[in-house]
């Protein structure tokens, strides 16, 4: 089944506002904009996760890190206290910016409202849908960021952040990590962390 005119021209104006990030990465010899990229990879992802995804769950996926440049990290107190408020209040300019770029896009308030309520992650492992983008979430990090993010890292914290990985994801998010293909190192890494 193809997606809505809606849908497209909503994918449009996520990919048009994410493509404006100044932060690059560099992807099988091509640069990109960071949040481009990932955009692409959560829709990509989430398209082999669960193919039978709601439009509000395909649509948040794609602007789930939408904009996200414009709050900086170092913008806060670099804590945990400055940390989670960066967190809490990235949530609400998602929310936010989704909205204006769905409205822009011909959605109306109902569809909008279900985007708002899995950008703010709300009712976790207890909706089905907040569940799945979290699985979702946690398997592009691990699928393209883990690796590179190990690697600057000490093994404690790593294997730390691999624990509360796990501990967020669902048994069948959970088992889709072990079939996605890591180093030697990470995989053990993993091992270690999810049998501790």
């Amino acid at each position: 089944m193809g997606i809505s005119v809606k849908q497209t021209e909503a994918f449009r104006l996520f990919d048009e506002a994410n493509r404006k990030d100044p932060n690059s990465e560099v992807f099988e010899g091509k640069p990109y904009p960071k949040e481009l990229l990932y955009a692409q990879r959560m829709t990509k992802t989430l398209d082999a996760f669960a193919p039978n995804a709601s439009e509000a769950l395909q649509l948040t996926a794609r602007c789930q890190h939408i904009c996200r440049w414009e709050i900086p990290r170092d913008s806060y107190e670099m804590n945990r206290t400055g940390y989670l408020k960066w967190r809490q209040d990235l949530k609400k300019f998602h929310a936010q910016k989704s909205r204006e770029l769905l409205e822009a896009a011909g959605y109306g308030n109902y569809l909008i409202a279900q985007v708002e309520f899995l950008l703010l992650k709300k009712q976790l492992k207890k909706n089905e849908e907040t569940q799945t983008l979290e699985d979702v979430i946690c398997l592009v990090f691990l699928d393209y960021y883990f690796e590179p993010f190990a690697a600057k890292h000490e093994e404690a914290k790593v294997i730390d952040i691999l624990q509360k990985t796990w501990r967020k994801m669902s048994e069948k998010g959970q088992q889709a990590v072990l079939k996605l293909s890591f180093s030697e190192k990470s995989m053990h890494l993993i091992q270690r962390a999810i049998t501790a």
